[in-house]
């Protein structure tokens, strides 16, 4: 497995653009996911979770693309076959796969970007529309996940996908926003503010960067990250956004 140099740790704190409603849909949205975690995953420690409910209800790409074929945890590795009773219908892991995460770093990574972003997608173009596309880029970024691994047995789950549209999303909607950012490099601890193009841009450069990395070492890991799932939501974000939202806000000076 190849050792990536340790990178900067980057944390939005907010933006500069204002929004004219509350951010209803945005706030159940991270309600959903938190109590999803809490009470329904029951974590143990500070990154345990259930595997036995991730792999029935977390998407894989296996069970995705061999229709009637099932995946079981089998010792300390999963095992695919046709079994149908007690397993969650694989369509459904499509949905559910979206609320569920693999600890609070997760968790909290993704309702963090998710709060900071969502409020002005969300405003952009209201409720119901929201909920779609937050859903629908949801679907769209597991797609990218399976596009690049069909056969692979490991579930895949997360908020990450469904906000990487989001963020696809704002790039386009808000290309001259600010982000006031707490950016930790080894020792130094510095709050900046960037622009949120820069910002975007980078962490779509690094997915990329390292969905390459897969290509080239398929067998090395990406960590447990699903940089494809990354890719393909922000992708879908970038493409639907016009179809979505109906204004824009200009930052405040």
């Amino acid at each position: 497995m190849p050792s990536w140099p340790r990178r900067p740790a980057v944390f939005p704190i907010k933006d500069n653009i204002p929004t004219d409603r509350f951010p209803a849909v945005t706030l159940v949205l991270i309600a959903i996911n938190v109590i999803v975690f809490l009470f329904w995953q029951q974590p143990s420690g500070f990154s345990g979770v259930d595997d036995v409910k991730v792999v029935e209800y977390g998407a894989i790409p296996f069970e995705l693309t061999h229709p009637g074929e099932h995946c079981e945890i089998a010792g300390s590795s999963l095992s695919c076959g046709e079994r149908t009773t007690g397993d969650a219908p694989t369509p459904l892991t499509v949905l559910t796969s979206m609320f569920m995460h693999g600890g609070f770093l997760h968790l909290g990574g993704n309702m963090l970007f998710l709060w900071i972003f969502g409020n002005n997608v969300e405003d952009s173009m209201g409720a119901v529309k929201y909920v779609v596309f937050y859903l629908v880029g949801g679907a769209a970024a597991l797609g990218g996940q399976v596009a690049f691994d069909p056969d692979a047995q490991v579930p895949t789950i997360g908020a990450s996908g469904a906000v990487a549209a989001v963020l696809g999303g704002y790039i386009l909607l808000h290309p001259r926003a600010r982000v006031l950012t707490l950016i930790f490099i080894v020792f130094f601890v510095t709050i900046i503010e960037i622009p949120a193009v820069i910002m975007l841009g980078l962490w779509f450069l690094e997915q990329a960067f390292f969905a390459a990395a897969e290509l080239s070492d398929p067998l090395g890991g990406g960590g447990g990250i699903a940089y494809w799932a990354h890719i393909g939501g922000f992708v879908f974000g970038l493409a639907a956004i016009k179809l979505f939202a109906r204004r824009r806000r200009e930052p405040a000076l």
